[in-house]
């Protein structure tokens, strides 16, 4: 005999995960069919740390129908082609890990492997000047090139967003809420729970019941309803990632609308630098058995490119995720599903990987265990995953200048990552698979760029001739070339297209 359909849908906690989620239904379910109800109180804050995206955001806001220039205005956003780390390797040395790819793949190998071939035969040229996102960067360029026809050696220039993550929470509610979406202000005080053990309701401090069929826990990380009521337990992998603490503040614009993130190795951490039109967002990302939360606040005072916005805010995590993201009718969103530090601004998008995969396995009469198992399994592949390619950027390194460094430097990895960096020794590959979210050119960017030098390369770059190849090389970094100069300043492209009305810029 089926079960009550799942119709009544209530989403607990607002931010940028709760209303991301709330927007996803309304537009993909829909509110004939379904109720969606956001619970969020303003007593409770929102952590909102998360102002920089990867490329992928794009198909989320195109499922959404969201039009970009809109988009861009109402959260002060500026484009983000890529994330600069300065001092990771060693002090005053700076790469850049950029979206897109390195040259273009030729013979059924990446191209990394005929640069590589080219470097060790006394090739000067940088790899990074094969990317196009890289050059335009530092030309400070901008501009959509997405469906564009045109020479195949014209790179298209794959980009993110930086925004105000409060002011995207506030543009997808005005989504969710103009297709059908209700927002309920209140503080969850108590949870009711069938027989079966599903929750049943939620009563709010005002005494207001709400009722559901299937919950969506937003709460962040004290995971109000996937922790506190069905326990389902937290994998510290504190071990690996030993950061615990960030501490924000926003500041005053005073230079050059950069197009892309920067994080700074700090003696204990590192700091996150993301230009904003109104305003540039920082933090210092650290451990706390190393400096207290007041040092850790005038360090990056003291590092601040303009005059403080606000306070110095801390945050205290726990880096790890949920051992079960999914159990009976509730699923666990954003930070009450796990947390992994910003340095490759993954957050946002285990949100929107998570919407997909819920939307894809959504129950209709009742839930399906298999499709339970499932879904836990993959979210937990994909956290793993994000989580392996940060500890890289600590474990390679040069630095020995704190203790902090000593201790991530020297640490013990998990197998699968060092899988990768035994490949990756041997001939620049890490055998990605095709479901990683970081490809072959973002592992050989951090890699390469934190100071782990392959000792050879795939042998099917030795089967063209040395004018073959810098023939090849010299027609892909003239295409390269060609797209930046016919590109405008990033600021410039936003000011014809996008400018904000809280914009501070020229």
């Amino acid at each position: 005999m089926a079960e009550k359909r799942i119709s009544r849908i209530v989403i607990v906690g607002g931010g940028t995960a709760g209303w991301m989620t709330a927007a996803a239904l309304a537009k993909i379910l829909g509110t004939a069919r379904h109720s969606i109800t956001l619970i969020e109180s303003e007593q409770i804050g929102t952590v909102g740390v998360g102002e920089a995206t990867i490329p992928m955001i794009q198909l989320y806001n195109n499922v959404l129908g969201l039009d970009e220039d809109e988009f861009v205005r109402e959260t002060n956003a500026t484009f983000k082609l890529g994330i600069e780390f300065v001092d990771w390797r060693r002090l005053g040395h700076r790469y850049f890990h950029p979206f897109g790819l390195l040259g273009v793949d030729m013979d059924g190998i990446g191209f990394m492997q005929f640069w590589m071939r080219w470097n060790r035969a006394g090739g000067k040229l940088d790899y990074s000047h094969f990317n196009a996102e890289t050059e335009a960067a530092r030309a400070m360029r901008f501009q959509r090139t997405s469906g564009e026809t045109g020479p195949r050696l014209m790179p298209s220039i794959n980009y993110a967003f930086q925004f105000d993550a409060s002011l995207y929470a506030a543009y997808l509610r005005r989504f969710a809420e103009a297709r059908g979406a209700t927002r309920v202000e209140g503080k969850v005080v108590d949870v009711a729970q069938a027989e079966n053990g599903d929750i049943a309701s939620l009563t709010l401090e005002s005494g207001q019941i709400v009722e559901g069929d299937f919950f969506i826990d937003c709460s962040g990380f004290r995971g109000l309803l996937i922790e506190q009521v069905y326990k389902a337990g937290y994998d510290d992998w504190s071990h690996w990632l030993p950061v615990n603490r960030a501490v924000a503040v926003p500041c005053d614009s005073v230079e050059e609308l950069l197009p892309y993130t920067r994080s700074t190795a700090r003696e204990f951490g590192w700091q996150w630098r993301i230009p904003l039109q109104h305003r540039i967002g920082n933090g210092y990302v650290y451990c706390d058995e190393y400096i207290s939360e007041d040092e850790a606040a005038t360090k990056l005072l003291e590092n601040l490119d303009g005059a403080p916005q606000a306070d110095p805010r801390t945050l205290r995590f726990v880096t790890g995720r949920r051992k079960k993201c999914w159990v009976r009718n509730c699923v666990a969103f954003g930070l009450a599903s796990g947390f992994l530090e910003p340095l490759e601004s993954t957050s946002i998008h285990l949100i929107q990987v998570a919407i997909a995969k819920l939307m894809a396995m959504f129950p209709s009469d009742g839930i399906n265990e298999r499709l339970v198992d499932r879904f836990n399994d993959e979210m937990a592949f994909e956290y793993d995953n994000v989580k392996d390619f940060l500890i890289a950027h600590y474990k390679v390194t040069e630095r020995n200048d704190t203790p902090f460094w000593d201790y991530v430097r020297t640490m013990d990895i998990p197998e699968s990552l060092q899988e990768k960096f035994d490949i990756f020794r041997a001939r620049g590959e890490v055998m990605a698979r095709h479901d990683e979210l970081f490809t072959e050119t973002s592992w050989y960017a951090v890699l390469a760029g934190q100071g782990l030098v392959p000792e050879g390369y795939h042998p099917v770059a030795d089967a063209i001739s040395e004018d073959e190849l810098r023939l090849r090389l010299t027609k892909i970094r003239t295409g390269i070339q060609n797209r930046i100069n016919s590109m405008p300043d990033h600021k410039e492209f936003i000011r014809k297209h996008c400018r904000s009305p809280d914009a501070t810029f020229d």
